[in-house]
């Protein structure tokens, strides 16, 4: 969780269109918050002890999740700390992350896991909880320490970035995730089949004369995966799909009756594999940007529910690290600070609505991993974000919180943007002010 600070004075949240899909509301009103709670939500209300944000014209809802996220400490705080990934968060509107176990050294163990919640605990401006990887060391040999993880307090497993290549060990890994209560995140690429690839490959990576990985690589172990859940009854979540054809399997999992949910990213659902064609090392991600066909897939599975989670899958990386040529860089981009806008760029262009964006950076994420937030219900953390839809903007990577800059999206023109963000009922970010944790 964050660093606790003072809880400031009763707070009025005035006028503003509160959407909250976890209690199906969507209406223009006021949000009463006390001692770091939601006490209220209705038509016009007064408080002579309370100070008055007015929002009117603005969008409010509950505080963002972000289930996929790389913070990178220990280890490697030359890409990010919790510090500047947290800061980058309540820029973004985010107020809940989960960090993933690809540190240095790995989450594998309750020591690791104990340090990073102390860590959180002191540094984090937002609410951050931790992942633990599924093998020691992300290798995919020997289970991880699952059960010491689980009492030192993570709340999901996944060796995300690398694939469990050995399915009995996968098997067992489902067996202990089911035992502890835990969802399992898989990342899914079959190394053996993507081999060397670093972007889709089809047209364009003959063309460019890159290796491709093909789509198959990533459905071969969605598939797998599924079967796996099915056969322990584990909950599983499909990291990053990217493929039409994963999309297709999660939907028949689903109409099954298995316990399976997935996510798209903003990259997935904004960039073609085309966009790659200057080589900028900062398209070069992990499942790779696809074809138009897999971005229609993943808007339409968004709309209906197939996958039911928004997530960013922020993944900083040095400037030296990507100043390579193609083939040597890094995989991953940023995206913490730019995934609403992107978001909302597919609700502008009608592809999925604006209740079902909210519904799946809010509650839905929440109850992936297993977490009381993602609701402004009476009684609930007041973790409210706020934001101007008519607000456009350029994005410039230089003025990013993040310490990386990462991302291909520089330049680009960006529509809504980030008024406000509140944890607790305190405001940690303000459009237009470096505001901090209120004392």
């Amino acid at each position: 969780m964050a660093r606790q600070d003072k809880v400031e004075q009763p707070m009025i949240l005035k006028g503003g269109r509160v959407l909250d899909p976890s209690q199906d509301l969507d209406k223009v009103c006021d949000v009463f918050i006390q001692d770091g709670k939601v006490a209220g939500i209705d038509q016009n209300i007064e408080s002579k002890d309370a100070k008055v944000l007015d929002v009117s014209g603005l969008l409010v809802t509950p505080g963002w999740l972000d289930i996929h996220t790389h913070l990178r400490e220990p280890g490697q705080s030359h890409k990010e700390t919790i510090q500047t990934g947290t800061e980058a968060a309540a820029a973004g509107g985010f107020t809940t992350l989960a960090c993933m176990a690809n540190t240095h050294p790995v989450n594998d163990n309750s020591f690791v896991t104990s340090y990073l919640r102390e860590k959180i605990a002191n540094e984090a401006l937002v609410n951050v909880f931790v992942i633990g990887a599924v093998t020691k060391g992300l290798e995919g040999k020997e289970l991880a320490a699952i059960g010491s993880m689980w009492e030192a307090g993570i709340v999901a497993l996944s060796d995300d970035g690398m694939t469990v290549m050995n399915s009995y060990l996968y098997r067992k890994a489902m067996d202990y995730a089911k035992r502890f209560g835990l969802t399992i995140i898989s990342h899914c690429e079959d190394t053996g089949l993507k081999g060397r690839g670093v972007m889709n490959e089809g047209f364009h990576s003959t063309k460019f004369g890159l290796r491709g990985n093909p789509k198959a690589s990533e459905e071969i172990m969605v598939a797998r995966d599924i079967l796996l859940a099915e056969l322990t009854g584990a909950k599983l979540h499909i990291a990053h799909v990217s493929t039409k054809g994963s999309v297709e399997l999660v939907r028949q999992a689903k109409a099954r009756g298995i316990a399976v949910t997935g996510e798209a990213t903003p990259h997935h659902l904004n960039l073609t594999d085309e966009a790659v064609a200057n080589y900028d090392t900062n398209t070069k991600v992990a499942p790779p940007l696809r074809e138009p066909e897999d971005i229609e897939a993943l808007c339409a599975a968004v709309a209906d529910g197939t996958l039911e989670v928004l997530a960013s899958d922020h993944a900083p990386h040095a400037a030296e690290e990507k100043e390579v040529e193609f083939d040597q860089a890094e995989f991953g981009m940023i995206g913490l600070e730019l995934a609403f806008s992107l978001y909302y760029k597919k609700v502008l262009e009608k592809k999925f609505s604006l209740n079902r964006m909210v519904q799946a950076m809010t509650v839905n994420p929440a109850s992936v991993i297993g977490v009381p937030k993602g609701t402004l219900k009476i009684g609930a953390d007041a973790d409210v974000t706020i934001a101007d839809l008519t607000k456009k903007w350029e994005l410039d990577r230089f003025q990013l919180k993040s310490k990386s800059q990462n991302t291909p999206f520089h330049g680009h023109q960006m529509n809504g943007r980030v008024a406000y963000t509140l944890l607790g009922g305190r405001v940690i970010y303000q459009y237009g002010e470096n505001k901090g944790p209120t004392k």
